[in-house]
C-alpha cells in the first residue's frame, strides 16, 4: 500500500495494490504496518458503511471534543466525490477544502483526521461507502455545516438540481456560525 500525503497536515490517501486476473481481484483493504508509523496513537473502534443513490449527499459531518474522530474511509461499489474541510483553528489550512474522487476502480482510501468535517456526494447511480472511526459516535457531540454554504465554494462535480440533502443536513448552520475545532 503506498500512502500519500496532501497539502493538509496529517491527511493521507491510501492507494492499495490491488490483484487482479480474470476471477477478479484481491486487495488488502488495511494493515496497520502501514498506518503505525503515522498514525502512532490511533485505532481504529467502529466501521460504518452506508448505501446511497446518485446525488444524495452526506455532511459536512464532525464530532466535536473529547468525542472527535478520524476516518479512514473507502467506497466499495459506485464512485463519490469525498470531500473534507478543515476546522482546525490554528491549522495553515483552516477553512479550506479537499475533495477525491474515491471509487471502486480507483480503491483509493482518504484518512480524515480529527479537525475536519467530512462529507461525500454520489457521483453513480449508487455507492457502496465504508469507514472506520478511532472513536465511538456520540450523539451529543455531533457537528454539522451546511454543505452548500456558498462562502465554502466546494464544486461537488454534480449538478446541484440532483443533489440530494437529508432534513438534518439541509438545516446544518453555515460557515462562520458552527462550532470551530480547538
Amino acid at each position: 500500500m503506498e500512502i500519500i500525503s496532501t497539502a493538509f497536515n496529517d491527511v493521507y490517501i491510501a492507494q492499495p495494490r490491488v490483484f487482479g486476473d480474470e476471477r477478479g481481484y484481491f486487495m488488502e483493504s488495511f494493515n496497520l504496518n502501514h498506518w503505525k508509523d503515522i498514525l502512532p496513537n490511533s485505532t481504529f473502534v467502529q466501521d460504518n458503511e452506508s448505501k446511497s443513490s446518485r446525488g444524495v449527499l452526506r455532511g459536512m459531518h464532525f464530532q466535536k471534543p473529547p468525542h472527535a474522530q478520524a476516518k479512514l474511509v473507502r467506497v466499495i461499489e459506485g464512485r463519490v466525490l469525498d470531500v473534507i474541510l478543515d476546522i482546525r483553528k490554528e491549522s495553515e489550512t483552516y477553512g479550506q477544502y479537499l475533495g477525491v474522487e474515491l471509487s471502486e476502480e480507483n480503491k483509493k482510501q482518504l484518512y480524515v483526521p480529527r479537525g475536519f468535517a467530512h462529507a461525500f456526494v454520489v457521483l453513480s447511480e449508487s455507492a457502496l461507502f465504508s469507514y472506520k472511526c478511532d472513536n465511538y459516535y456520540n450523539k451529543e457531540s455531533e457537528g454539522g455545516i451546511h454543505p452548500l454554504d456558498p462562502t465554502l465554494n466546494i464544486d461537488w462535480q454534480i449538478d446541484k438540481a440532483l443533489i440530494q440533502l437529508s432534513a438534518k443536513d439541509a438545516e446544518q448552520s453555515k460557515w462562520g456560525e458552527h462550532y470551530i475545532f480547538e
